[in-house]
């Protein structure tokens, strides 16, 4: 395993981070992608935290043939820690641009070339891109067309870029590495929903966030409905965590998803006494599954015609990880036992968020 303070970025002007964990069923296919790039000129770094699978072994086996190739131990596991460690090394060699590639996605050629010219024709701080969910199995391929329709994603700007545009939030891409520092990076307190948090801070700084609809990238969904529950309980309580820590207000589309949850318990709870009540869980059972019944006859997909069951695992999950969530942060804030805030390293000197 190599030590990122050994890797010598000084004649590179972008670095693709991708954080691994447990990533040996597509970490292959992510990193051939960003090595086939048209902008030949980068340097990739995978940043592990402590993969016990074959992850770490196939990349190596890849860096036997390819010198733009790096693997570096990531201690702190989650992923914002390793982005930030890979941006600290960076900033402190110059390199210009930093790109945030994800283990689970498969690269277009000319994605890299796309994000530089985009940043530097608007001179936005960061650069995201807009995400299309692809399956193979039957499981994922119900669970993305959910993902790519408003069922699944509630109409969120980079999962429907039609056109480039500056919008508060996408999912990341490139980042003007200076600007990204000086910020203070990724709070490392968070494991998921880091990006959001990061892009608050980024508008509150004066920086400017831009879609490009020239960048579009395949997401492969987890594979299984317990996977899938994780994730988005996970992704559910990284949200908590932005609207404690920042005050914001929830939008609707991440609204409804706790509406739901709360009708449908309370339908199945109080149904003994209250049959009507029933309905509440009856009606929204029906909405998803003919919601995701039409969504898989568009597509001519007779696994997308169970999207409906995938959409009800993301919107119950998410919502029980923020309500979870908040109660957590809301009330070690009410107590005063809240995370301390994180910093990266900007030239040898800690930088405050």
């Amino acid at each position: 395993m190599q030590n990122a303070l050994d890797l010598d970025l000084t004649k590179t002007d972008c670095v693709v981070v991708v954080p691994t964990l447990n990533e040996e069923k597509t970490i292959r296919r992510c990193v051939e992608s960003l090595l086939d790039q048209t902008d030949t000129g980068l340097t990739i770094v995978v940043t592990d935290g402590g993969s016990r699978d074959a992850t770490r072994a196939i990349v190596r086996g890849m860096m036997k043939h390819e010198s733009r190739l790096h693997l570096v131990d990531n201690p702190g596991v989650i992923q914002s820690i390793g982005v930030n460690m890979a941006a600290r090394h960076a900033m402190a060699q110059r390199v210009k641009w930093l790109i945030r590639a994800d283990a689970h996605m498969v690269y277009s050629p000319n994605f890299v070339e796309s994000l530089i010219l985009a940043a530097k024709q608007t001179g936005a701080s960061a650069v995201v891109v807009s995400m299309r969910a692809v399956g193979e199995s039957c499981f994922q391929k119900a669970a993305a067309a959910a993902q790519n329709s408003r069922l699944g994603n509630g109409g969120a700007a980079h999962r429907r870029a039609y056109s480039s545009q500056f919008v508060d939030h996408g999912h990341h891409a490139l980042f003007d590495l200076e600007r990204f520092c000086l910020i203070g990076g990724y709070d490392e307190a968070f494991s998921h929903n880091e990006d959001f948090e990061f892009d608050i801070r980024m508008r509150k700084a004066g920086g400017t966030i831009w879609l490009t609809a020239s960048a579009t990238i395949d997401y492969v969904p987890r594979p299984s409905p317990r996977a899938l529950a994780v994730q988005y309980f996970r992704h559910g309580k990284g949200r908590a965590r932005t609207i404690a820590k920042h005050a914001v207000r929830p939008k609707l589309r991440q609204v409804l998803p706790i509406v739901a949850l709360l009708c449908n318990c309370l339908g199945i709870a109080m149904s003994p006494w209250i049959p009507a009540l029933a309905l509440l869980a009856a009606a929204y059972c029906t909405v998803c599954l003919s919601w995701g019944a039409i969504l898989g006859l568009h597509d001519r997909d007779l696994c997308s015609v169970a999207s409906g069951v995938p959409a009800a695992i993301m919107h119950h999950s998410w919502a029980l990880g923020l309500c979870v969530g908040l109660v957590i942060h809301l009330n070690s804030q009410a107590h005063g036992t809240g995370c301390s805030k994180k910093a990266v390293m900007v030239n040898g000197r800690r930088s405050p968020e």
